[in-house]
């Protein structure tokens, strides 16, 4: 039957150099034989691992079997070459040597060892702090200004480490390459077991001469001011990224990003849901009764409103584009305002009079009262 190399390391065909190094990786400690003794499944498994790595990480092989497919390989070439007598463990004759990056990893972790350091270049690490904005600022955007400690370049000896007049040299121990191989004869065949150089940590360079001013690691620790633009519409936890803000990569990679994770302080009034402002608002028994002309607060002052007469509490009024601004985009969201009828809590005699004889005169308009209903509906 045709193998899907893919399928066996778990990966797509749009997977990178990377992912199946990355996969090969995990898999190849879960189902070797040395953690699964006796178990012939694992041990099969172990094989279709390899075999798969062996075509997908070779990019010519890749090629091949991408627009071929495993048929590419079945005359005689891979299945019987490749692996020089793989097929049973205990006959020797595999030699890791030409995967040096991988099963050093891999064998380390088995018998103890250490893991390789990669020797090139590593992308800096990212960012990340808060900030913290007013509902206004989060909902208009703003320009702030915000202050970002991290490593840079050391001014004195221009990130190398090395003491002004001197330069690293290159590692007598592993010749600039920061890692060592150990070659084994173990029971499975010849193991190159890759290791980071004792001698340099890794690095392939010396410094005999440190810098003093940031003790030959080529780094120093600032604080920065940066500006950066909010957008407008902007919500509670979300980020805003900064290319190239974040810490100093290693050996020439690149610099890391800055995330601001921004956070909203609650306002006075206002609630946000979406792109939508919620607000509630007092109204009188007055205005609710025969209907008024109000002022209405919204993110952009002051508006007029006519609320019919007989408005109830709970009612729900829209005022529309008087929201959040769509973040990036055109338009704005709406502000919905719920009102509620306010009951003074302290009244004069006059006032009390005059309540008393409008709810007479209500109760002859009306007829009976709702709560003499009441009484009438269950016999009182």
């Amino acid at each position: 039957m045709a193998k899907d190399y893919y399928e066996i390391l778990g990966l797509d065909k749009n997977a990178t150099e990377d992912d199946i190094k990355k996969a090969y990786r995990t898999l190849a400690k879960k189902y070797h034989p040395d953690l699964n003794p006796g178990n012939k499944e694992a041990e099969q498994k172990f094989k279709e691992i390899n075999e798969a790595y062996q075509i997908l990480s070779d990019p010519q092989k890749k090629a091949q079997y991408d627009q071929f497919g495993d048929a590419a390989f079945n005359q005689g070439g891979f299945n019987q070459g490749d692996f020089g007598g793989f097929g049973g463990f205990g006959q020797g004759g595999f030699d890791f040597g030409g995967f040096g990056d991988i099963f050093g990893d891999v064998f380390g972790d088995i018998f103890g060892g250490s893991s390789r350091r990669k020797t090139g270049p590593q992308r800096g690490n990212d960012i990340r702090l808060n900030l913290s904005l007013t509902f206004e600022e989060a909902a208009f955007g703003v320009e702030k200004e915000i202050e970002v400690e991290r490593y840079e370049k050391c001014d004195k000896c221009k990130g190398t480490g090395a003491n002004p007049g001197t330069k690293p040299e290159v590692c007598p121990e592993c010749h600039g390459s920061g890692e060592v191989r150990i070659t084994q004869n173990t029971p499975f065949g010849r193991i190159v077991n890759v290791r980071t150089c004792p001698k340099c940590h890794g690095e392939g360079n010396i410094i005999k001469n440190p810098c003093t001013y940031c003790r030959g690691t080529g780094k120093v620790r600032k604080t920065r001011k940066i500006k950066v633009n909010i957008p407008a519409g902007i919500d509670d936890g979300q980020m805003v990224s900064l290319r190239g803000e974040g810490e100093p990569g290693e050996r020439g990679g690149a610099k890391g990003d800055l995330f601001i994770v921004i956070n909203i302080k609650p306002h006075k009034i206002f609630k946000r849901d979406g792109f939508n402002v919620l607000l509630k608002m007092p109204i009188s028994f007055t205005e609710a009764a025969l209907g008024a002309e109000v002022e209405v607060p919204t993110l952009d002052g002051k508006a007029i409103y006519n609320i019919p007469a007989g408005t109830q509490t709970g009612t729900v009024f829209r005022l529309r584009n008087r929201g959040i601004p769509h973040i990036n985009g055109r338009g704005r969201g709406d502000e919905f305002v719920e009102v509620y009828v306010e009951v003074p809590k302290k009244l004069t005699e006059r006032q009390k009079e005059l309540l008393r004889e409008f709810e007479k005169l209500s109760n002859e308009n009306n007829g009976k009262s709702f709560f003499q209903k009441v009484r009438d509906a269950f016999g009182a």
